[in-house]
Protein backbone atom coordinates (compact mmCIF):
# COMPACT_ATOMS: atom_id res chain seq x y z
CA UNK A 1 0.00 0.00 0.00
CA UNK A 2 1.35 3.65 -1.21
CA UNK A 3 2.15 5.28 2.44
CA UNK A 4 0.65 8.88 1.09
CA UNK A 5 -1.29 11.54 2.67
CA UNK A 6 -4.11 9.49 2.15
CA UNK A 7 -2.37 6.13 3.56
CA UNK A 8 0.31 7.98 6.27
CA UNK A 9 2.43 6.40 8.77
CA UNK A 10 2.16 7.43 12.41
CA UNK A 11 5.01 8.89 13.98
CA UNK A 12 5.56 8.87 17.63
CA UNK A 13 8.59 10.30 19.64
CA UNK A 14 8.62 8.80 23.00
CA UNK A 15 10.65 10.20 26.29
CA UNK A 16 10.49 10.32 29.65
CA UNK A 17 7.74 12.66 30.42
CA UNK A 18 6.10 13.65 26.44
CA UNK A 19 5.12 11.27 23.73
CA UNK A 20 4.57 13.41 20.23
CA UNK A 21 2.61 12.04 17.55
CA UNK A 22 2.61 12.91 13.54
CA UNK A 23 1.50 11.69 10.48
CA UNK A 24 4.08 10.96 7.30
CA UNK A 25 3.50 11.59 4.56
CA UNK A 26 6.00 8.81 2.36
CA UNK A 27 5.95 10.60 -1.48
CA UNK A 28 6.26 13.99 -0.38
CA UNK A 29 9.45 15.89 -0.68
CA UNK A 30 8.39 16.95 3.25
CA UNK A 31 6.91 13.95 4.24
CA UNK A 32 6.66 15.15 8.01
CA UNK A 33 2.92 16.47 8.14
CA UNK A 34 3.34 19.41 10.76
CA UNK A 35 0.16 20.13 11.28
CA UNK A 36 -0.51 16.90 12.61
CA UNK A 37 1.58 16.87 15.55
CA UNK A 38 0.11 16.93 19.18
CA UNK A 39 2.02 16.27 22.15
CA UNK A 40 0.56 13.95 25.38
CA UNK A 41 1.68 13.71 28.65
CA UNK A 42 2.94 10.47 29.81
CA UNK A 43 1.41 10.43 33.13
CA UNK A 44 -1.91 10.74 32.21
CA UNK A 45 -2.10 7.51 30.09
CA UNK A 46 -1.39 3.58 31.36
CA UNK A 47 -0.38 3.09 27.83
CA UNK A 48 1.00 3.95 24.63
CA UNK A 49 -1.34 2.08 23.19
CA UNK A 50 -3.89 4.01 25.05
CA UNK A 51 -2.42 7.28 23.92
CA UNK A 52 -2.88 6.37 20.42
CA UNK A 53 -6.47 5.59 20.33
CA UNK A 54 -6.77 9.37 21.95
CA UNK A 55 -4.55 10.93 19.41
CA UNK A 56 -6.59 9.13 16.56
CA UNK A 57 -9.86 10.34 18.12
CA UNK A 58 -8.71 13.84 18.73
CA UNK A 59 -7.28 14.22 15.12
CA UNK A 60 -9.47 12.11 13.47
CA UNK A 61 -6.65 10.34 11.56
CA UNK A 62 -5.93 6.73 10.98
CA UNK A 63 -2.49 4.54 10.15
CA UNK A 64 -2.01 1.37 9.11
CA UNK A 65 1.66 1.59 9.91
CA UNK A 66 3.61 3.12 12.55
CA UNK A 67 6.95 4.35 13.81
CA UNK A 68 7.71 4.80 17.44
CA UNK A 69 10.90 6.29 18.28
CA UNK A 70 12.22 5.52 22.21
CA UNK A 71 14.16 6.81 25.03
CA UNK A 72 15.29 3.31 25.79
CA UNK A 73 17.64 0.06 23.75
CA UNK A 74 15.81 -1.70 21.46
CA UNK A 75 15.70 -5.01 22.72
CA UNK A 76 15.85 -7.40 19.55
CA UNK A 77 14.11 -4.86 17.99
CA UNK A 78 10.84 -5.78 19.56
CA UNK A 79 10.65 -4.46 22.80
CA UNK A 80 11.87 -1.19 25.01
CA UNK A 81 11.89 -0.21 28.65
CA UNK A 82 11.28 3.29 28.07
CA UNK A 83 14.12 5.22 30.40
CA UNK A 84 12.66 7.06 32.91
CA UNK A 85 9.14 6.25 31.93
CA UNK A 86 7.12 3.03 33.41
CA UNK A 87 5.84 2.25 30.09
CA UNK A 88 7.16 -1.05 28.37
CA UNK A 89 6.38 -1.33 24.58
CA UNK A 90 6.31 -4.26 22.10
CA UNK A 91 6.29 -3.21 18.60
CA UNK A 92 4.30 -6.82 18.02
CA UNK A 93 1.88 -6.64 20.63
CA UNK A 94 1.03 -2.75 19.53
CA UNK A 95 0.40 -4.10 16.61
CA UNK A 96 -1.82 -6.27 17.10
CA UNK A 97 -3.59 -4.34 19.67
CA UNK A 98 -4.52 -1.30 17.33
CA UNK A 99 -4.99 -3.50 14.44
CA UNK A 100 -1.64 -2.19 12.24
CA UNK A 101 0.00 -3.52 9.42
CA UNK A 102 3.45 -3.29 10.58
CA UNK A 103 4.56 -1.07 13.89
CA UNK A 104 8.36 -0.57 14.18
CA UNK A 105 10.59 0.18 17.13
CA UNK A 106 13.99 2.60 17.01
CA UNK A 107 15.70 4.52 19.44
CA UNK A 108 14.34 8.01 19.79
CA UNK A 109 18.26 9.04 18.90
CA UNK A 110 18.62 6.76 16.27
CA UNK A 111 15.39 8.79 14.99
CA UNK A 112 16.79 12.65 16.30
CA UNK A 113 19.75 11.53 13.87
CA UNK A 114 18.36 10.39 10.78
CA UNK A 115 16.62 13.95 10.84
CA UNK A 116 19.60 15.37 9.41
CA UNK A 117 20.10 15.05 6.02
CA UNK A 118 16.25 16.60 6.05
CA UNK A 119 17.12 19.46 7.79
CA UNK A 120 16.98 23.10 6.09
CA UNK A 121 20.32 24.98 6.62
CA UNK A 122 17.84 27.67 8.61
CA UNK A 123 17.30 24.99 11.16
CA UNK A 124 21.04 24.47 12.22
CA UNK A 125 22.95 27.06 14.20
CA UNK A 126 26.56 26.58 14.81
CA UNK A 127 27.85 26.89 18.51
CA UNK A 128 31.13 28.33 19.31
CA UNK A 129 32.76 28.69 15.29
CA UNK A 130 30.68 29.43 12.36
CA UNK A 131 30.94 25.88 10.77
CA UNK A 132 28.76 24.25 9.13
CA UNK A 133 29.34 20.12 8.13
CA UNK A 134 28.92 19.49 4.38
CA UNK A 135 27.70 15.97 3.41
CA UNK A 136 29.66 14.53 1.11
CA UNK A 137 27.37 12.13 -0.71
CA UNK A 138 31.04 10.48 -2.63
CA UNK A 139 32.58 9.98 0.39
CA UNK A 140 32.65 8.25 4.11
CA UNK A 141 31.65 10.98 6.86
CA UNK A 142 31.00 10.60 10.66
CA UNK A 143 28.95 12.44 13.08
CA UNK A 144 27.65 12.56 16.70
CA UNK A 145 24.48 13.20 17.66
CA UNK A 146 23.42 14.26 21.42
CA UNK A 147 21.88 16.33 23.62
CA UNK A 148 19.88 16.28 27.58
CA UNK A 149 16.20 16.16 27.65
CA UNK A 150 14.64 14.03 30.48
CA UNK A 151 17.82 11.50 29.98
CA UNK A 152 20.76 11.99 27.50
CA UNK A 153 20.83 11.03 24.34
CA UNK A 154 23.88 9.58 22.34
CA UNK A 155 23.93 8.12 18.82
CA UNK A 156 26.54 7.94 15.54
CA UNK A 157 25.40 9.06 12.05
CA UNK A 158 27.64 7.13 9.30
CA UNK A 159 27.68 8.75 5.83
CA UNK A 160 28.75 6.41 3.17
CA UNK A 161 28.79 6.92 -0.01
CA UNK A 162 25.55 8.37 -0.33
CA UNK A 163 23.88 6.03 2.50
CA UNK A 164 22.83 7.74 5.76
CA UNK A 165 23.38 4.53 9.09
CA UNK A 166 22.27 5.13 12.42
CA UNK A 167 24.58 3.87 14.90
CA UNK A 168 21.68 3.47 17.76
CA UNK A 169 24.04 4.12 21.79
CA UNK A 170 23.10 4.18 25.03
CA UNK A 171 26.33 6.59 25.40
CA UNK A 172 24.41 8.49 27.89
CA UNK A 173 25.16 6.14 30.71
CA UNK A 174 28.73 6.15 30.07
CA UNK A 175 30.98 6.68 33.25
CA UNK A 176 31.06 10.42 33.64
CA UNK A 177 35.34 11.41 33.50
CA UNK A 178 36.19 13.97 35.73
CA UNK A 179 38.53 16.37 33.66
CA UNK A 180 38.70 19.56 36.08
CA UNK A 181 39.56 19.69 40.43
CA UNK A 182 35.83 21.05 40.37
CA UNK A 183 34.85 17.77 38.46
CA UNK A 184 36.76 15.54 40.82
CA UNK A 185 34.56 17.44 43.78
CA UNK A 186 31.29 17.21 41.87
CA UNK A 187 31.92 13.58 41.16
CA UNK A 188 32.46 12.89 44.77
CA UNK A 189 29.37 14.12 45.78
CA UNK A 190 27.36 12.52 43.22
CA UNK A 191 29.50 9.46 43.86
CA UNK A 192 27.83 9.36 47.90
CA UNK A 193 24.46 9.52 46.40
CA UNK A 194 24.12 7.33 43.55
CA UNK A 195 27.06 4.79 43.51
CA UNK A 196 28.18 4.76 39.66
CA UNK A 197 28.05 8.00 38.18
CA UNK A 198 26.90 8.66 34.47
CA UNK A 199 27.22 11.73 32.28
CA UNK A 200 23.29 11.32 32.37
CA UNK A 201 23.10 12.28 36.32
CA UNK A 202 24.66 16.11 35.02
CA UNK A 203 23.68 16.49 31.19
CA UNK A 204 19.82 16.73 31.55
CA UNK A 205 16.97 18.42 32.91
CA UNK A 206 17.52 16.61 36.72
CA UNK A 207 20.87 16.74 35.93
CA UNK A 208 20.71 20.68 36.61
CA UNK A 209 19.51 20.06 40.16
CA UNK A 210 22.12 16.89 40.88
CA UNK A 211 24.94 19.72 39.94
CA UNK A 212 23.28 22.63 41.91
CA UNK A 213 23.05 20.35 44.69
CA UNK A 214 26.61 19.30 44.85
CA UNK A 215 27.97 22.80 44.17
CA UNK A 216 25.44 24.50 46.92
CA UNK A 217 27.54 21.88 49.31
CA UNK A 218 31.12 22.87 47.51
CA UNK A 219 30.30 26.53 48.55
CA UNK A 220 29.13 25.65 51.81
CA UNK A 221 25.35 26.94 51.09
CA UNK A 222 21.94 26.27 52.09
CA UNK A 223 20.50 24.73 48.93
CA UNK A 224 17.08 25.43 47.79
CA UNK A 225 14.28 23.27 47.01
CA UNK A 226 14.90 23.98 43.20
CA UNK A 227 13.18 22.23 39.79
CA UNK A 228 15.50 22.19 37.21
CA UNK A 229 12.88 25.12 35.72
CA UNK A 230 13.71 26.95 38.71
CA UNK A 231 17.44 26.99 38.33
CA UNK A 232 17.23 28.11 34.58
CA UNK A 233 14.91 30.89 35.32
CA UNK A 234 16.98 31.96 37.81
CA UNK A 235 20.17 32.02 36.04
CA UNK A 236 18.52 33.63 32.75
CA UNK A 237 17.57 36.55 35.09
CA UNK A 238 20.38 36.50 37.06
CA UNK A 239 18.45 36.42 40.67
CA UNK A 240 20.54 33.87 41.97
CA UNK A 241 24.11 33.40 41.04
CA UNK A 242 24.70 29.62 42.01
CA UNK A 243 22.27 28.68 39.00
CA UNK A 244 24.02 31.11 36.95
CA UNK A 245 27.11 28.86 38.35
CA UNK A 246 24.90 25.70 38.13
CA UNK A 247 24.24 26.56 34.17
CA UNK A 248 27.14 27.51 33.52
CA UNK A 249 29.21 24.10 34.98
CA UNK A 250 26.40 21.84 32.76
CA UNK A 251 27.59 23.65 29.76
CA UNK A 252 31.15 22.89 30.11
CA UNK A 253 30.79 19.30 31.19
CA UNK A 254 28.51 18.77 27.77
CA UNK A 255 31.45 20.27 26.42
CA UNK A 256 33.80 17.84 27.35
CA UNK A 257 31.32 14.86 27.12
CA UNK A 258 30.68 16.31 23.18
CA UNK A 259 34.51 15.85 22.94
CA UNK A 260 34.97 12.67 24.21
CA UNK A 261 32.35 11.18 21.94
CA UNK A 262 34.08 12.43 19.00
CA UNK A 263 37.06 10.36 20.40
CA UNK A 264 35.40 7.52 21.09
CA UNK A 265 32.94 7.26 17.37
CA UNK A 266 35.13 9.44 15.23
CA UNK A 267 33.21 12.12 14.76
CA UNK A 268 35.38 14.21 12.96
CA UNK A 269 33.24 15.67 10.85
CA UNK A 270 30.80 17.15 13.26
CA UNK A 271 28.42 17.04 16.31
CA UNK A 272 24.45 17.73 16.23
CA UNK A 273 23.17 18.79 19.49
CA UNK A 274 19.71 18.52 19.74
CA UNK A 275 17.34 17.60 22.99
CA UNK A 276 13.99 19.35 24.96
CA UNK A 277 16.56 21.42 27.03
CA UNK A 278 18.69 22.26 24.65
CA UNK A 279 16.86 25.40 23.91
CA UNK A 280 16.73 27.22 27.33
CA UNK A 281 21.05 26.26 27.24
CA UNK A 282 22.04 27.99 24.21
CA UNK A 283 23.33 31.19 25.91
CA UNK A 284 25.25 29.18 27.69
CA UNK A 285 26.67 26.75 25.37
CA UNK A 286 27.56 29.80 22.92
CA UNK A 287 29.43 32.04 25.74
CA UNK A 288 30.25 29.84 28.38
CA UNK A 289 32.66 26.84 28.49
CA UNK A 290 31.06 24.83 26.08
CA UNK A 291 33.42 25.07 23.24
CA UNK A 292 36.42 25.38 25.41
CA UNK A 293 36.65 22.10 27.31
CA UNK A 294 34.78 20.50 23.83
CA UNK A 295 38.83 21.27 22.25
CA UNK A 296 40.81 20.51 25.55
CA UNK A 297 41.38 16.72 24.28
CA UNK A 298 45.59 17.99 25.10
CA UNK A 299 47.05 15.92 21.72
CA UNK A 300 43.97 16.39 19.65
CA UNK A 301 43.27 19.99 20.57
CA UNK A 302 43.77 21.61 16.70
CA UNK A 303 41.75 18.60 15.29
CA UNK A 304 39.22 19.24 17.59
CA UNK A 305 39.37 22.74 16.63
CA UNK A 306 38.18 22.14 13.47
CA UNK A 307 35.33 19.69 14.27
CA UNK A 308 31.67 22.28 13.99
CA UNK A 309 29.41 21.88 16.83
CA UNK A 310 26.00 22.09 15.68
CA UNK A 311 22.51 22.93 17.38
CA UNK A 312 19.12 21.54 15.55
CA UNK A 313 16.39 24.26 16.07
CA UNK A 314 14.16 21.93 14.01
CA UNK A 315 11.01 21.95 16.78
CA UNK A 316 10.46 18.18 16.10
CA UNK A 317 13.66 16.19 15.14
CA UNK A 318 12.59 13.00 16.69
CA UNK A 319 9.36 12.87 14.07
CA UNK A 320 11.43 14.52 11.47
CA UNK A 321 13.34 11.21 11.75
CA UNK A 322 10.66 9.33 12.31
CA UNK A 323 9.18 10.27 9.48
CA UNK A 324 13.02 9.64 7.28
CA UNK A 325 12.77 6.35 8.07
CA UNK A 326 9.28 5.76 7.09
CA UNK A 327 10.13 6.72 3.51
CA UNK A 328 13.26 4.40 3.69
CA UNK A 329 10.63 2.03 4.79
CA UNK A 330 8.75 1.92 1.91
CA UNK A 331 12.00 1.75 -0.73
CA UNK A 332 12.19 5.29 -1.63
CA UNK A 333 15.56 7.62 -1.43
CA UNK A 334 14.99 10.54 1.28
CA UNK A 335 14.18 13.44 -0.36
CA UNK A 336 17.55 16.04 -0.80
CA UNK A 337 18.29 18.99 1.79
CA UNK A 338 16.78 22.51 0.83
Amino acid sequence: MDRSASHPTLLADLGGTNVRFALADTTSATPLMMDSVRRYRVKDFDTLADTIRQYFTDTGHTASHAIIAAAGRIAHGETVQITNNPWNVSAHALQVELGLEGARLVNDFAAQGMSIPLLCKDQLQPVGPDLLPEHDQKSSQTFVVMGPGTGLGVAGLLLRYGHWIVLETEGGHAGFAAHTAEDVEILHRLNARFGRVSNERMICGNGLVNLYLALADMAGQRAEEYTPEDITARATDASDPLCVRTVETLAGIFGSVAGDLVLSLGGWDGVYLTGGVLKILMPWLQNGGFRERFEAKGRFRDTMERVPTIAITHPEPGLLGAAALAVLDTGRALPSQH
